[in-house]
Parts: structure tokens; sequence; C-alpha cells
């Protein structure tokens, strides 16, 4: 009787034991599977792209190296910094200024290799497709400014307007398009002859454009009405005034040029204009004072900088949802994706910083402090070398 007690009891003993340890065995695996899961999630170290930021005040340009977030050089240049291009085939940065200059910027070496003097003012910089030429306006004396890049110099001149705004390139390389905001109109230059081809009349105040990948047809922002004008440059017609029901501020092509973001200021809003037929598809709230506005390569994410309340919106292109607005800091004035699009670097010209987002998830992951009143960035594809 004894004995067949002592072994029921050692039988369940030995039952209950090997639960224990199942149970166990069971919290180990779940444990090993969150923190496996949680590693599988985690966003890998960002890529070290350098993003190069145009401090106005500080007469400086910052190299923010991106995997380990801190400045590794402040670089001195003319005064005024206010547009940051790369030069297509290149590893040159063109800083052009208020003070009527641009630096050139090389790397690796990042420091200022050159200065070109262009004039009392320069503004709105265009590269040729192969990076070889580059035009630049001269507002205050009425000019645009041919320039060789190999090397660097000036090679010409052509008036334009009185009073010139903004400037873009046709798709063949062919043709200057300068808007003049003070005769309403668009003129038209050669670029191999440097010689006027005519001009269009648009609406008032024309200031920024766009020019359509496939054809010779270019936007206009109306920036004194509420409506945007379509040009044929070819034709050197007007095809037709988009009303908006907003100033616009900024125009924004999607990368297939099917379709043109419109930006207002003073309408807070967002609007979305079919580029094939030449009509208002959406209009969609904003943040204060939308200032700038990037799109990813696919179309399927936009993203909004609000200069008057600090934050980004990210829209769905596709279903028009604005999925998140992150507070990204003071006064976000410019923005640019890093090349493999899962970093949005955010110049805040109140902060004098640089913030840094996820763009999966939408989140601040950090800022930078860069120099004083930043209003431009750019993230080339180079790799910064420790």
């Amino acid at each position: 009787m004894k004995d067949s007690w002592l072994r029921e009891v050692s039988c369940a003993c030995r039952v209950k034991g090997r639960r224990y340890i199942g149970r166990l065995f069971a919290i180990l695996c779940l444990a090993v599977f969150s923190v496996s899961f949680s590693s599988c999630r985690r966003s890998p170290a960002p890529t070290p792209y350098l993003a190069f930021v145009a401090n106005y005040q500080s007469n400086s340009v910052a190299a923010v190296e991106l995997a380990a977030f801190h400045v590794v050089a402040s670089i001195p240049v003319a005064a005024g910094p206010e547009q940051l291009s790369v030069r297509p085939g290149s590893h040159e940065l063109y800083v052009v200024t208020a003070s009527g200059k641009i630096s050139i910027i090389s790397y690796p070496a990042l420091q200022v290799t050159q200065t070109l003097r262009i004039g009392a003012s320069a503004r709105s910089l265009v590269f040729s497709s192969d990076g070889r030429r580059a035009f630049v306006l001269n507002p205050a004396e009425q000019q645009i400014v041919f320039l060789d890049c190999e090397p660097a110099k000036e090679i010409g001149r052509a008036r334009a307007g009185s009073q010139l705004s903004s400037l873009v390139l046709s798709p063949d390389d062919k043709t200057l398009v300068a808007a003049d905001s003070a005769q309403n109109r668009l003129f038209l230059v050669s670029t191999e002859t440097r010689k006027a081809l005519g001009s269009v009349e648009v609406g008032k105040g024309p200031g920024p454009m766009c020019a359509l990948p496939y054809a010779s047809k270019v936007f206009v922002a109306d920036t004194q009405e509420e409506k945007i004008s379509a040009t044929d440059i070819s034709t050197q017609q007007i095809l037709s005034h988009i009303e908006i029901g907003s100033k616009p501020s900024g125009l924004l092509l999607k990368p297939d040029g099917g379709e043109i973001f419109v930006l207002s200021v003073t309408g807070a809003t967002l609007t979305i204009v079919d580029a094939f037929h030449d009509n208002v598809e959406l209009s969609i709230p904003t943040g204060r004072e939308p200032a700038a506005a990037v799109i990813k390569r696919d179309s399927s994410l936009l993203f909004i900088a609000n200069a008057g309340d600090g934050s980004i919106t990210t829209l769905d292109v596709q279903t028009r949802a604005v999925l998140a607005s992150t507070h990204a800091g003071t006064e976000p004035r410019a923005l640019a994706l890093t090349p493999d699009e899962r970093f949005l670097v955010v110049a805040d010209s109140a902060n004098a910083s640089l913030a840094v987002l996820r763009t999966d998830r939408s989140t601040l992951l950090t800022t930078v402090p860069v120099g004083v009143r930043p209003v431009d960035v750019v993230v080339p594809d180079w790799l910064w070398k420790r």
C-alpha cells in the first residue's frame, strides 16, 4: 500500500515537472520570438549620406552626416545662401546667394573651389540634363546668365523681362522659360543662340513654374490670382487658366508628370491638378503656411512642410488621405528625401536646426543644430567616409 502510494506521488511529480518545463520552454520560445520580431521591425541604421543645409544668416552651408546625426563641416560661402543644387553627373554643389554670387562646393573636400559673380542678385538656377551647362537669373539687371560648368565660367547673357521671378528649362534643353511678375508674361529664350524666341501672356504675378517631362507644356503659378496657367512653349500660346480657389505659392510635379500639386500659403491648402486635362481634381487642407513639398519616386507619399505651425503633413497620394501630421520644429521651410527614401530631412529656419524623420512611420528621430536661418536642404547620393 505504501509502495503504491509512493509510486503515484512520484508519477504525479514527474507529470507536473514535465508540465512546468513545458510551460517554461514555451515562455522562453515566446521571448526569443518577441526579440527576433522586434529586431526584424527595428529600422536599420541610417546610411551615411550627407545633408547639405544653406544657412542664410550664417553665410554657410552645413554638411550633416545622417548616420551619426552630426555636422562634419560648416563651409563658409558668399553672403545670403538661398538655393542649393547638385550638378548632375558631378560631385559639385552650386550655392546660389542673395549677394549675387554662386559658391561651388566640391565633395569630398567639402570646401568652396570657385565663386562666380552673377550680378547684384541671383536666383532660380537650373542645369542642363547632362550637367554641362547652367542658367541662372539676375533679376536686378533683368538678365539670364549662361554658364559653362566644365570648367565653371560665364559664357553669355540675355535680357528677358523687367522683373524676373523664376526660371525653368524645357525637357529637350533647348528653351529657357523665364517668368516676369511685372509684365505678367513668360519669356522664351534659346539656350543655343541666347536669343529671344517670343513671349506668352499669363495671369497676374507669375512665379513658380514646372515643365512637363514629355511635352512642351509649362505650368506657372499666378501668385496674385487664384489660378495657375498652362502654356505651350512650342506654339507660344496660352492653353488654359485653371481656377484653384486660392492664391498659389508653389508647384510640385508628380514624377510621371500626370498631376501637379499646388501649394497655397494664404489658403493653407494643397490643390491637385490633372496635368493632362488641366482641371482641378481635389483640394485638401494642410497645416498653416505650407512652404515646400517633396514626393517619393513611386508617387506613394507626399510630404509638406508647414512653416506656420511647425508640422509635416504626410499624404497618401493614391487615396488622398492624410496619414499623419508630425510636429517637426517651429518654422520648417525646406525638405528633402534621402536617396534611399527612408528618411526625410527638414530645414527649420526658426530653430536653426535640421530635423530628421522616418518616412515609414512619419516619426521625428532627432534634430541637429546647423546654423542661423536654414532655408534650403539637399541630400545627394554621396556617401560620407570617415
